[in-house]
């Protein structure tokens, strides 16, 4: 499958589905939620102490290409996001979406990071500051 042409354009380091870690977590992964077309998997690098990853099962590169899901399956993306943060028990949490190198993104496949809990400082410092060169 070729590399989304816009994401082309910004320079960023999309993989083929068939090389993408996300894709392989998506059919392999420890999943802590699933639903039809999404799971939520516990990220191995947290920033809080409760930071899971959403991710669609199908391959899309970023949320900039968030047309390619029908409004009916975004809707039941969203709906997913709320319930696995409810599931995992957290009232007070942030739901994010990095689109784009420049913005922080690592992964090519459009992915909710969820974080709640108490926020690890030094690690999200971290992130931000390899995230905005």
């Amino acid at each position: 499958m070729p590399v989304q042409s816009a994401c082309r354009m910004r320079e960023c380091s999309a993989l083929p589905p068939e090389d993408c870690l996300f894709c392989k977590l998506v059919a392999e992964g420890d999943h802590v939620a699933k639903a039809d077309g999404f799971v939520a998997i516990r990220d191995i690098n947290p920033l809080a102490e409760t930071h899971l990853l959403v991710l669609p099962e199908r391959h899309v590169d970023t949320f900039r290409d968030i047309s390619e899901f029908p409004d009916e399956e975004a809707g039941r993306m969203l709906r997913f996001v709320a319930e696995t943060a409810e599931q995992a028990g957290l009232d007070n949490y942030r739901v994010l979406v990095n689109v784009g190198a420049g913005a922080g993104q690592t992964v090519f496949h459009l992915h909710w990071p969820v974080l709640g809990g108490r926020p690890d400082a030094v690690r999200i410092a971290s992130a931000l500051a390899e995230g905005g060169k």
